[in-house]
């Protein structure tokens, strides 16, 4: 029986992870910043990937409808700005990251036919 060479084993490992690393930052950097973006109704919402609000615009034709109207379209909003921002990191990371391990960040694609699916490249053609 073949010894396992622990050592060996691991620098290869820290190898791949390495260049897995360096492929992912490549990609985003090329891809500039990843963000989900929504609007409805007078209110821009914009989200980094994870859903931290990083950006709402309430035009004036929002305010009409009271704060627990324009509460709940924010927060609609927000989350189809998370979703997007979601499927966005998935496609710019999925060539060199496993599908399930960014499913388990929370990174999912958006089905093409979803109302909440985007049209937009990923550098080889539109979605």
């Amino acid at each position: 029986m073949a010894e396992f060479d622990i050592d060996l084993a691991s620098a290869r490992i820290a190898e791949q992870a390495t260049r897995a690393g360096a492929e992912a930052s490549a990609r985003l950097a090329r891809s500039g910043p990843v963000v989900g973006k929504a609007d409805a109704g007078g209110i821009e919402v914009q989200v980094a990937p994870g859903g931290l609000l990083t950006g709402v615009t309430i035009h004036r034709s929002a305010l009409r409808h009271g704060s627990a109207v324009l509460a709940d379209r924010i927060f609609e909003l927000a989350q189809r700005a998370t979703r997007r921002a979601g499927d966005k990191m998935y496609h710019a990371l999925a060539p060199v990251v496993d599908a399930a391990q960014l499913e388990t960040l929370g990174y999912e694609p958006i089905p093409d036919d979803d109302p909440d699916a985007e049209t937009y490249s990923y550098g080889g053609g539109s979605r």
